[in-house]
């Protein structure tokens, strides 16, 4: 029986190995992370968390990963109306912000592992399928000029979309309206340059956000 359980928990560390993916359970509070990172294996498409808060960095599966917003991602929403999707202006707001700031997790986008010429028009689609938690969520970026774009808005109604070209890396601004513990659900998919539809399949990440 102990041969039995040497032996597989052998064959599960080679897999590991093999597959470039980790399972272990973490929680990631800050450092560099792309929570949405997509590749392509031949046939279809992937979505797993490529973190570099460690070295070298690793694939880990969205279920096994907790994103944190730690208190000192807390700020408040901007009076100006083009921010009104965050709520109130003066109310409060934890944002993983589209620059990095020390101490404060940075989530971004990749899809650098899907090659050229394998998707039609070399672009995917990102969907947010649902979300639940203690209140909004939403995704954004924002220009040099303050101006903001909003990726994906749970506040509005869902699901929301995002075209993404192959070979990006994007960051952009992951705010939530209260703290808490969130669930958002995402899917990729594309359609192939010879035809046909591939899917990520629907994948849930849970993030909590501290007072």
């Amino acid at each position: 029986m102990i041969a039995r359980l040497a032996a597989a928990a052998l064959a599960a560390g080679i897999a590991l190995l093999t597959t470039g993916t980790a399972h272990a359970a973490v929680t990631l509070s800050s450092g560099h992370v792309d929570a949405l990172d997509v590749d392509w294996t031949g046939s279809a498409l992937t979505l797993d968390v490529r973190d570099s808060t460690v070295s070298p960095a690793v694939d880990r599966d969205p279920s096994t990963v907790t994103f944190n917003a730690v208190s000192a991602s807390r700020t408040t929403v901007p009076s100006s109306a083009a921010y009104s999707f965050l709520g109130t202006p003066g109310s409060p707001v934890w944002i993983l912000p589209q620059s990095q700031v020390s101490g404060i997790l940075w989530p971004g986008f990749d899809t650098a592992g899907v090659p050229s010429g394998v998707l039609q028009g070399n672009t995917l689609t990102v969907k947010l399928v649902s979300v639940t938690g203690p209140a909004d969520f939403s995704v954004y970026t924002t220009s040099s000029f303050g101006t903001p774009t909003v990726w994906f808005d749970s506040g509005n109604g869902l699901p929301d979309t995002r075209s993404l070209a192959v070979n990006t890396h994007a960051h952009a601004n992951w705010a939530f309206e209260a703290a808490g513990t969130y669930t958002a659900v995402f899917e990729i998919t594309a359609t192939k340059a010879a035809g046909g539809t591939v899917t990520s399949g629907q994948k849930s990440y849970t993030f909590t956000v501290q007072l």
